[in-house]
């Protein structure tokens, strides 16, 4: 596995970039020569683009747009004097304060349709002492849903519409406004590797291609990063983005890894050209390990991953890790070993590790807590946040997949309040 990495990134060093891959940039270390018929064109001092070249062979681009919707902006304040979230050696810094933090996700909260449930479980979570919260930043669509669904973003026919209407990203810029009007962070997510909320496959649906080919499918690429660049743009002065992700849990099965490398890379790059105020991660499970190997499943490169290389991108600002022993055939146990490896993977690159996501179905104190323990003990990790929030609504409870846990339980003490108790002490 050690010899597919060092190949996979001569390999990438070597080869012409493709279209719409980044060819330069401060930091930039791949190839600076496009394929014929692209030219390397400079866009600022973070980024530099393959893009067609005048009287050269290209590529036909399907036009994005956007859905023609009153928009209502985030009430976003002014981030002057207020400072953004970084990253501070090993640690992270909020509101001038470097600490550990803690955190959770809640995938659903964008979705809601009520401003009170929205304020509710951010008042909750600020009240708790839990800082991060990871949401998705996408809800794509193949067809448009019934009335009253929230949705981001149509991907139809070899075109992209996004919803900025009260059933879109009206719902996000609420979820933000009310972040920003609490001590909450927001780490905002653009794709999932699932199908769950569209994803990388209703990019396919819309555009063609596969899944694994999606990463270099330029039409998918040219809409995927339209999309960020609405969202960036959106949410570009508010302290209360944490970071940006490229995507929940990014996978490549098969691929070599230097395809998700070159993606991660040009990706990371074009976001820190348009904002670098806020950071920046990948949002990937952690695989591809040589720290602390034990030759299982998550350690090896399968997925196409390999988490020492992506680090060490200059425009990734902090590693990202799951942790779901059922999932993938491991016990509880060997978690605490795969929380120390990361742990020493990220003292070795000089960056903060986030322990993103991690759950059970069953047991939830006795099983989490020691991961907790194990990353609140571990130099290198530098915040956790559990799978997943879970709360009572106007409408009843929230979202359950089986890993939720509530908010006034028994578990929600033991994971929350008592975790947030040994961070302060």
């Amino acid at each position: 596995m050690k010899t597919l990495a060092i190949s996979s990134l001569a390999g990438l060093i070597s080869a012409q970039a493709a279209p719409y891959a980044q060819c330069g940039g401060s930091g930039y270390a791949g190839s600076t020569t496009c394929v014929s018929g692209w030219a390397c064109q400079h866009q600022n001092d973070w980024f530099s683009q393959c893009l067609a070249s005048s009287g050269g062979s290209t590529t036909t681009l399907l036009t994005t747009t956007t859905k023609s919707t009153t928009t209502t902006k985030s009430t976003a304040t002014s981030a002057s004097g207020t400072g953004f979230p970084t990253t501070n050696g090993l640690d992270f810094e909020i509101g001038g304060k470097k600490s550990y933090f803690a955190g959770s996700n809640s995938y659903w909260i964008g979705f809601l349709t009520n401003n009170d449930d929205v304020d509710l479980v951010l008042d909750h979570m600020d009240e708790s002492g839990l800082r991060i919260l990871r949401v998705w930043g996408f809800n794509d669509v193949n067809t448009v849903p019934s009335s009253g669904t929230v949705y981001y973003q149509l991907l139809k026919d070899g075109t992209a519409t996004i919803n900025t209407g009260a059933d879109g990203l009206q719902r996000l810029d609420y979820v933000v406004a009310s972040a920003e009007a609490r001590n909450v962070k927001l780490i905002i997510n653009f794709v999932n590797n699932w199908s769950d909320y569209g994803g990388m496959a209703a990019y396919v649906t819309a555009f063609g291609g596969s899944q694994t080919s999606w990463y270099t499918n330029a039409a998918a690429q040219t809409a995927y990063r339209a999309y960020i660049k609405a969202i960036v743009s959106r949410y570009i002065d508010s302290p209360a983005v944490f970071a940006w992700e490229l995507a929940n849990e990014p996978r490549c099965k098969g691929c070599d890894t230097s395809v998700l490398y070159n993606w991660i890379q040009s990706t990371s790059a074009y976001i820190k050209s348009l904002d670098s105020k806020h950071m920046v991660a990948i949002g990937d499970e952690g695989f591809g390990l040589d720290t602390g190997s034990d030759g299982s499943y998550p350690y090896s490169y399968d997925e196409g991953l390999n988490f020492t290389m992506n680090l060490g991108i200059d425009t990734i600002d902090f590693a990202t890790f799951h942790l779901y022993p059922s999932s993938w055939g491991t016990t509880n146990d060997w978690g605490n070993g795969w929380v120390k490896s990361h742990g020493a993977a990220c003292v070795a690159a000089g960056k903060p590790c986030l322990f993103e996501e991690y759950g059970v179905t069953s047991d939830h104190c006795a099983i989490e807590a020691p991961w907790q323990k194990t990353a609140l003990d571990t130099t290198g990790i530098a915040a956790d946040l559990y799978w997943q929030y879970g709360d009572t609504l106007s409408s009843g409870k929230s979202a359950d997949d089986g890993n939720t846990f509530y908010y006034g339980t028994s578990e929600f003490t033991c994971l929350v309040t008592d975790h947030v108790a040994a961070i302060d002490s």
